[in-house]
């Protein structure tokens, strides 16, 4: 009676949820996410069964499948957040929508396309962030906020010359001034080791006030 328990297909799929929403949760808890483990499994295990449940008896109904996609949706808005100079949590967010897919991939009965599907979901979020880094070696970009001493407008001149003195490309994108303070917004680009260095340098610069990055 106990084995032809597990003989059903839909404890099966649960089992199968569980197992793939565990290695992705456990890449997801080891980078100290926002959506950890238990959270992971859970939208696996979650989709799974709302997917089998759509499947059920003669009146089924693919409508509470297809919600499941508007559910996920107010859970991915809810890890997405705005720091101070720039958005974060996309990521987390794409990881809980392709979970809840291949949660419904695992309800539908596809185990073998879940594991793969799993598989490739793992690769890539373990794996391409080196990617990234290596191109963004030679090629970076980023938005810095400065804000100088004064108002003094010979500032913007030095401080540019010294920009692309270290080879790095810049273009003035805003201009304000904020009491006794000029703020500067830049898009600034090059190989991310002349932007280290000229990070280095603008601590050190006396007429700097302060300075941010998006």
């Amino acid at each position: 009676m106990f084995l032809e328990f597990f003989d059903d297909e839909r404890v099966q799929a649960v089992f199968v949820s569980i197992i793939c929403g565990c290695v992705i949760g456990f890449e997801r808890e080891y980078r100290n996410k926002s959506a950890g483990f238990r959270t992971v499994v859970l939208i696996c295990f979650g989709s799974t069964v709302f997917t089998m449940v759509s499947m059920l008896g003669e009146n089924s109904d693919d409508r509470i499948a297809a919600n499941i996609v508007t559910g996920i949706g107010f859970l991915g808005a809810g890890v997405i957040f705005k720091g101070k100079v720039s958005v974060l949590g996309l990521t987390t967010a794409a990881v809980i929508w392709s979970m809840a897919a291949i949660g419904m991939v695992i309800g539908t009965g596809e185990f073998v396309l879940a594991f793969f599907l799993t598989a490739c979901m793992f690769i890539i979020l373990a794996f391409f962030h080196k990617i990234e880094r290596v191109l963004s070696s030679f090629f970076f970009t980023k938005t810095i906020y400065i804000t100088f001493q004064d108002i003094g407008l010979h500032h913007l001149k030095d401080f540019e010359e010294l920009l692309l003195e270290r080879k790095v490309t810049v273009a003035r994108k805003g201009l304000e001034k904020r009491g006794n303070h000029l703020m500067v917004v830049y898009d600034i680009s090059g190989r991310r080791k002349h932007i280290q260095a000229v990070n280095e340098k603008i601590v050190s610069l006396d007429y700097v006030y302060e300075f941010t990055y998006s």
